[in-house]
């Protein structure tokens, strides 16, 4: 009898062990958004980087899967992925996901030639200026709220990229944009030799926190995301969080 209950011990723990090994990877769903996420950068850029360094810290591998942002959202909230990334936390979605901490806090500056002298504080000192503003796009309250009523000139068109291009041919002066995803498209448009052309004012118009969201269809995520928060913690206390966004930052992700 304790020959047979012995067996079932280590049966049990075989399984128990089995079942382990099966979750130590995490499959993530996301969209391209470079350089912070991307299939065509290293570490699937730089937000996906130290994504995977925080899992990894506590013993799980990820694996990333593009889609188009809508279905990359959907195939988490339904459990088909495991989660998704980056995301806002907003209250709707605290029903169906489990979110971590912010993985990174992306900011909107103000991008600018540098031989032009800029300043400001409020949304008041912009008002002479020609600005530019990608269609579609929410700059926070009182930025929008001044370009509703007149108080500011947006010269609004379809992409950053397009902005930035007007930006070097001073048909703008100043334009708002995430400052990694400015300074990426400065360097694969313009060259690598055009970045010192540009610059950007240190106060940010919006910071806006990006999030992973599990799915709170699968059970372990639970614990998955304190894992990848602890995780998290230790990158940044280690250095390498600020490192990593330094060599993006420097174009070193690029394959």
């Amino acid at each position: 009898m304790r020959v047979i209950v012995r067996l079932g011990c280590i049966f049990l723990l075989f399984a128990f062990v089995g079942i382990c090994n099966a979750d130590e990877t995490i499959r993530l769903a996301g969209g391209e958004w470079p350089p912070y996420q991307s299939r065509h950068l290293k570490y699937d850029g730089v937000v996906s980087r130290i994504v995977t360094e925080a899992f990894a810290l506590g013993g799980i591998k990820v694996e990333y899967g593009y889609f188009p942002w809508k279905r990359s959202y959907t195939l988490a909230e339904i459990g088909e992925w495991d989660g998704t990334l980056a995301w806002f936390d907003l209250p709707e979605r605290r029903k169906d996901f489990y979110i971590s901490d912010p993985v990174i806090d992306t900011q909107y500056v103000f991008f600018h030639r540098k031989g032009m002298a800029f300043d400001w504080k409020d949304i008041s000192d912009l008002k002479n200026l020609r600005i530019g503003g990608t269609l579609g796009y929410d700059y926070g309250k009182a930025f929008q709220s001044a370009e509703k009523d007149g108080k500011i000139r947006i010269i609004r068109k379809p992409s950053e990229e397009e902005n930035l291009i007007r930006l070097y041919n001073d048909k703008i002066q100043i334009f708002p944009c995430d400052v990694e995803v400015g300074y990426y498209i400065i360097r694969e448009k313009f060259g690598p030799d055009k970045i010192d052309l540009f610059t950007h004012h240190p106060k940010p118009l919006k910071v806006a926190p990006h999030h992973v969201l599990l799915s709170k269809k699968i059970k372990r995520n639970k614990q998955l995301v304190e894992i990848f928060n602890k995780g998290l913690k230790q990158l940044k206390a280690s250095g390498k969080y600020d490192q990593y966004l330094d060599e993006s930052r420097r174009g070193e992700q690029q394959k």
